[in-house]
């Protein structure tokens, strides 16, 4: 694919980079373009913090031992960030200028000035202000360069073999609240818990919104019907009860990504 073509040659025109890495689709693929163009001089850095359940973490690492790259992790406590928690609609930017600083310094510890992140093409289409935050901090964006879209990175992550190319997409925590909520620790552990109880009962693509003490479910519009069978459903109900959600509903449109933005 001459996108991948495209790609290979700009990352050749570098030298030492560093990727930031959240072991997702995205930044997986570029990842492992990166190794196959420059394997000697290369590194990924992983930002921890509540906003990014433990097991993605986790997988992050094993993705960049899977792929064979040096790999650090940070840890942040972005609760700490009144900018962040206050939820606002700049929480992105202030989320991602914070964890792209830390890759920054991290990266010039080890002389590594080259610093790259994974949005792709369909990412602009959506309202990210932490893309700002990026380009201030001078991150580079490959994969918009060479004008691959979501569905072109996982055909291509198909043909380099990676376990990421059908993996579900990600998004941290934090847009699972509305905005001008403040975003405290409670509502993240919830909010993580019942995605994960959902995942378990085999819907992958899931979101869980927090809307106080309710909880509105989103999946695969394919599998809404699935969601509201009886055993299923009362299996559901009585999880988020469990968790600490008064109630529970399930978005009858189903899942869309960036859909907290949709009224932005």
């Amino acid at each position: 694919m001459k996108k991948f073509e495209d790609l290979e040659k700009s990352l050749r025109k570098l030298s030492a980079y560093a990727v930031a890495f959240s072991g997702g689709v995205d930044s997986s693929f570029l990842l492992a373009a990166a190794k196959k163009v420059n394997p000697q001089n290369l590194l990924a850095i992983t930002v921890s913090s509540q906003f990014v359940p433990k097991r993605e973490t986790e997988f992050a690492k094993k993705m960049a031992h899977l792929i064979g790259v040096k790999h650090i992790c940070l840890e942040v406590d972005i609760l700490e960030n009144e900018e962040v928690v206050q939820n606002t609609l700049e929480r992105c930017y202030y989320c991602k200028k914070q964890m792209f600083s830390l890759i920054k310094k991290a990266a010039e510890n080890l002389r590594i000035k080259t610093l790259l992140h994974a949005v792709n093409l369909d990412d602009l289409k959506d309202f990210r202000p932490g893309l700002k935050a990026a380009d201030e901090l001078g991150f580079l964006a490959p994969l918009v360069d060479a004008k691959c879209t979501k569905n072109d990175i996982r055909q291509l992550s198909r043909q380099l073999e990676l376990e990421t190319w059908n993996k579900p997409s990600q998004s941290c925590l934090a847009t699972r609240i509305p905005y001008d909520e403040k975003i405290i620790a409670q509502n993240l552990i919830d909010v993580d818990k019942a995605e994960a109880f959902l995942q378990g009962l085999g819907f992958a693509q899931v979101r869980v919104r927090c809307h106080g003490k309710t909880a509105r479910i989103e999946v695969d519009p394919k599998l809404i019907d699935k969601v509201l069978k009886h055993p299923i459903r009362q299996k559901i109900s009585k999880k988020f009860q469990k968790i600490g959600f008064d109630h529970a509903g399930v978005d009858i449109d189903g899942y869309k990504t960036g859909k907290m933005n949709t009224k932005l």
